[in-house]
């Protein structure tokens, strides 16, 4: 047995984290851990790298117990991580961001620059981004490149053990195509992987064995070729879910449109969306799809073109005019765009509608505790009380906060960009079920994913986006995986 965690538990104030959780791993596996976000595999993974102690339990590696004192020592034992929340520095080149406190040195302690940019060069190769400068700086990178990043930070410490959190979130196909050609490789070498992710087509593809956590607590550890789908996901949320949700029929009022609407990434694009619509956006990662949706909110500039919302010209030059106008945006990237993490959950939810919490011209703190409780039962957010900063709560739960924040702005147009990354099957679930139901409230929503599943089961019309222009409109039994990817990559 390569590694083995006894009765691990983990309590942080009013929250019991992990209650008696084991897992194994053995030599040359891949083991898939999966659970709802706030599930605890966050907590066990930050344990096993040594930035948690355990408050119970043991830890057992190569049949020796060990006590891990931090990140270092997890490391000099040949444990890795690649976080769900990027650890780069983006003012740092790829290379410095890849080899940060670890590059290659001189007997004099200098730094040797061609040897740094040989090596990263060779990772990059690896990883099939042959084309990516090592001098390039991280901030100049999109999301799915760092990610990849993030990955060849890891694969350069040469682990024994390499644990994957969330890894294809971000990337495309062709991405994951590489990262699961390099998992091969690993276990070839005899060496192990810890999979994180709520794609369960995913875990099918490249486990061997699942072991699934609920609240905290172990459910059970499987071969994967006697599992279903279904029965992951009863053991993860503890009933079968709704699927096949009816789309509702949009109406012929048109909410939003734009005449050949150009900014930066995109050029020419015209869309409609009419009342209680969900007009999904397709596209490759890269193609335009969020630079169309920020210039709408007025995150980017409007180089030409107009944008009419009821039939009237909109002038937009700041987030601001887009919210007042009745425009919402929930964006890709809620860490860094999306919330206020520092912040509790009642400030993020009022972030945008202060005037929601001054029912008598002031601002009344009790009433905005009020309406942010509310959010947190309809929405299910997992939290011991709305007091708490938004940093400690699960991915699944910070997207909830972002989307009770524009449930209480209540926009005639929503635009949601990849609303359920990286969240648990449950929760997505419930984020459809939302989505579906403000469509037929009569709200017109644009949805942005790189799940094409998502998109087919929920748009009632689909864009796609090649090269920032509109490449094809589908409709009615045109929406299928294989027009979507003909036009996005034609």
């Amino acid at each position: 047995m390569l590694l083995q965690l006894n009765g691990i538990g983990k309590f942080f104030p009013g929250v019991k984290a992990l209650d008696g959780v084991r897992f194994e791993l053995l030599p040359g596996e891949v083991h898939a851990l999966c659970g709802e976000n706030g599930a605890g595999k966050s907590t066990l993974m930050n344990i096993l790298t040594g930035n948690f102690p355990p408050d119970t339990g043991e830890i057992r590696l190569r049949d020796e117990p060990v006590q891990l004192t931090g990140p270092a020592h997890a490391a000099s034992l040949g444990i890795a991580i690649v976080y769900q929340q990027l650890s780069l520095v983006d003012t740092l080149s790829v290379a410095e961001n890849i080899f940060a406190n670890q590059q290659p040195r001189n007997r004099w302690g200098i730094i040797r620059s061609r040897a740094l940019r040989d090596q990263t060069q060779a990772l990059l190769n690896q990883l099939g981004m042959g084309d990516l400068l090592p001098s390039t700086l991280v901030g100049n990178l999109t999301p799915g490149q760092k990610q990849m990043v993030e990955i060849a930070k890891a694969l350069c410490k040469n682990p024994q053990i390499l644990i994957l959190d969330e890894p294809t979130a971000s990337i495309t196909n062709r991405e994951t195509g590489v990262l699961f050609g390099i998992i091969r490789q690993l276990k070839a070498e005899g060496k192990s992987v810890i999979y994180i992710s709520h794609r369960l087509a995913e875990i099918f593809q490249i486990a061997d064995r699942v072991t699934v956590l609920k609240d905290g607590r172990y459910q059970g550890t499987r071969p994967i070729t006697q599992v279903t789908s279904q029965d992951l996901i009863r053991l993860m949320v503890g009933r079968d879910l709704e699927t096949n949700l009816p789309k509702g029929i949009p109406g012929r009022e048109e909410l939003l449109r734009t005449e050949k609407l150009s900014g930066p990434g995109f050029a020419e694009v015209n869309l409609t969306l009419h009342r209680g619509e969900i007009l999904g956006l397709a596209g490759l990662v890269g193609a335009g799809r969020s630079e169309i949706a920020q210039t709408l909110f007025g995150y980017r500039p409007k180089w030409e073109g107009k944008v009419f919302l009821k039939g009237q010209e909109l002038r937009v030059s700041h987030p601001a005019d887009a919210i007042r106008a009745g425009i919402g945006y929930l964006p890709e990237e809620r860490k860094s765009q999306g919330l206020f993490p520092d912040q509790s959950i009642t400030d993020n939810v009022i972030a945008a509608a202060l005037r929601a919490a001054a029912p008598g011209g002031w601002f009344d703190h009790q009433h905005a505790v009020e309406l942010s409780r509310g959010y947190q039962r309809q929405l299910r957010i997992a939290s011991p009380d709305v007091a708490r900063a938004t940093v400690q709560l699960s991915g699944g739960n910070q997207q909830k906060v972002v989307l009770a924040r524009w449930l209480l702005v209540d926009p005639e147009v929503l635009i949601v960009d990849e609303p359920t990354h990286g969240i648990d099957v449950g929760a997505k679930a419930e984020i459809h079920a939302l989505l579906l139901e403000l469509a037929k409230k009569g709200k017109g929503i644009i949805l942005i994913s790189s799940e094409l599943p998502e998109l087919l089961a929920l748009s009632h019309r689909i864009l796609v986006v090649r090269e920032g222009r509109i490449s094809g409109e589908l409709s009615g039994d045109r929406i299928t995986e294989e027009e979507v990817l003909a036009l996005a990559t034609a």
